[in-house]
């Protein structure tokens, strides 16, 4: 067990060069494509978070205030959430609250555009 502790802090400690490297080489010698686990060995060793930043793919959308029109947003929050009428004026009243969480760029914009257009404040991070 020892060994694979050590093992794991040396891969942690990587820099971004050597993590290129080792990724040529699982490709060249093993046949393996590790393009997800270069990206997140990079990140933290990279000691950044704008790299993680750009290849970031999943977002939550935060309803932040119901705005003026709260009829109106409990309304959409319950059709965009499957949420009962209750468990949507309990979220919307509740705000900030997650409204979803681990959505694509595209969707997130979506709600969050839907949301506004109905007097939400929405965030999305």
């Amino acid at each position: 067990m020892a060994d694979l502790k050590s093992f794991a802090e040396q891969l942690v400690n990587l820099t971004v060069k050597e993590v290129n490297e080792l990724a040529q080489i699982l490709k060249d010698e093993y046949g393996i494509e590790p393009a997800a686990a270069a990206v997140a060995v990079a990140g933290p060793a990279a000691g950044g978070d704008a790299p993680a930043a750009e290849e970031k793919t999943s977002f939550d959308v935060i309803l932040k205030d119901a705005g003026g029109q709260k009829l109106a947003v409990v309304k959409l929050v319950k059709d965009l959430t499957g949420l009962g009428l209750k468990e949507a004026k309990d979220l919307v009243d509740g705000a900030p609250k997650e409204l979803k969480a681990g959505v694509a760029k595209d969707e997130a914009e979506a709600l969050k555009k839907q949301l506004e257009e109905a007097g939400a404040v929405v965030e999305i991070k």
